[in-house]
């Protein structure tokens, strides 16, 4: 089930299937979302839980018994219950169930709110640990916007802006694995706040920061000065990434948890970045979009 949330600077629409966001525009109605086209990328905002990229081999070691747990986990594909909505916003609840249980054996609630801004979203994760262990998890955001934005435009008229001067070093992701190697780091910024974008820089996957010292990042026209500002203000990790195929859209990916990593074993709690509750422990995590 679609629904629509509104205000007078922005709207925005979810889909109960994996409580994904489907669009958002500003008051003039442009498109900001990318729109799920398969020949590049067929989603659109995935959420990311409970485990953010790839475990080494599509298996992971929890209490001694392996587990399967796909690429970014199985809240994507499930249905979420709405919790609470109002012309502005939308919480969505999703629960541990037998089916949840097989891939993930704890007792969990993760709750999605939407709600909008002046000229913009703010995507808040709450986890709550349910059961009566130690609640082990990664989470994450997925969303995918187009570029170029303006006709006439091209993607490589937009730029990636951090708030402050970064130096960094990103870890490496294999390709054929999709595990990250955090002893194979490139140069990707020295002193700097901007990065042009061109789609080689996606050839080896995302760009993976894991060190910033912004919490803020634009994707912007130098041409129109449109584009999107993302706060992740709270996120030890950022990805960026673009599809191969010269894809019109860059997605930003705010990640509390990441891949498994090459140096680490099978074990789900050796992951790196991994986010762990006490029983009736929460933790809430936030991201807000602007229009530009």
């Amino acid at each position: 089930m679609r629904t629509k949330i509104q205000n007078k600077t922005a709207s925005a629409e979810i889909e109960s299937l994996g409580a994904q966001l489907m669009s958002l525009k500003n008051a003039e109605g442009t498109e900001y979302l990318w729109q799920g086209n398969p020949a590049f990328w067929s989603s659109r905002a995935p959420v990311l839980f409970p485990t953010v990229g790839n475990v080494r081999g599509g298996t992971t070691i929890i209490n001694g018994k392996p587990y399967a747990l796909k690429r970014h986990g199985f809240a994507r594909n499930l249905e979420h219950s709405v919790l609470d909505s109002g012309a502005n916003f939308i919480a969505y609840s999703l629960k541990d169930s037998e089916e949840t249980r097989k891939l993930y054996p704890f007792v969990f609630e993760l709750r999605v709110t939407y709600r909008l801004i002046e000229n913009g979203l703010t995507t808040e994760f709450a986890v709550f640990n349910r059961g009566d262990e130690e609640l082990p998890f990664g989470i994450g955001g997925h969303p995918g916007f187009r570029c170029p934005l303006v006709p006439g435009e091209r993607f490589e008229d937009y730029r990636i802006l951090f708030e402050k001067e970064e130096t960094a070093d990103c870890p490496t992701i294999d390709i054929q694995t999709g595990l990250i190697d955090f002893n194979k780091r490139h140069t990707v910024l020295r002193g700097e706040r901007e990065i042009s974008l061109r789609h080689d820089l996606f050839v080896n996957d995302a760009l993976v920061f894991d060190a910033l010292q912004s919490t803020k990042v634009k994707v912007v026209s130098r041409v129109s000065g449109r584009g999107v500002e993302m706060d992740f203000a709270g996120y030890p990790m950022l990805g960026i990434w673009s599809p191969l195929g010269e894809a019109p859209l860059v997605a930003l990916e705010p990640w509390a948890g990441c891949a498994t990593a090459k140096d680490e074993d099978d074990v789900f709690t050796h992951k790196r970045y991994l986010n762990v509750l006490e029983p009736g422990e929460s933790k809430v995590f936030t991201f807000t979009v602007k229009l530009l």
